[in-house]
């Protein structure tokens, strides 16, 4: 898969060990946002370029780390069309991808260890969408983001 890796200056050294072990996993890894711990970089850029990949089809899934984690997923969820989801458990991580078929997992390098995300990470990679009743589940959530998006929805 090509994943698209972002990150802001807080989260640079996380995305850069995550970057060797999501290769090492056999994947493709483009990256985003900052290139070192010192030159501030606004997580929400890196979080809307990189939305926009998925939505473009160049990208197939992206992880995305800042501080918390919380603010990159808040980003991301912005792009119609993206379900984000911060994660700091394999647990998570997996429900994300089979539940809510999630297309961008957010971490924070302030909140979890390199060990633990390396963990996290691979299980959402590994973790498919088996569509299901989740399916029904999800494209509620997709239309109305349609409703509000058309202006039909009921806070327009």
């Amino acid at each position: 898969m090509k994943i698209g890796l972002g990150s802001d200056h807080n989260a640079y050294e996380m995305k850069e060990d995550l970057k060797r072990y999501i290769e090492d996993l056999g994947h493709e890894v483009v990256d985003y946002g900052s290139q070192d711990n010192c030159t501030e970089v606004d997580y929400p850029e890196v979080a809307f370029e990189v939305s926009d990949g998925i939505n473009r089809g160049t990208l197939d899934r992206a992880i995305l780390v800042c501080g918390t984690g919380l603010g990159m997923a808040i980003a991301a969820c912005k792009v119609p069309g993206i379900r984000a989801v911060t994660a700091h458990d394999t647990y998570s991580a997996e429900r994300a991808r089979k539940s809510n078929n999630a297309q961008v997992l957010t971490m924070g390098a302030k909140v979890i260890g390199i060990e633990a995300a390396m963990k996290v990470v691979e299980m959402y990679l590994q973790s498919d969408f088996p569509g299901g009743n989740s399916a029904r589940k999800v494209q509620q959530i997709m239309d109305k983001e349609l409703e509000y998006l058309q202006g039909t929805g009921s806070n327009a």
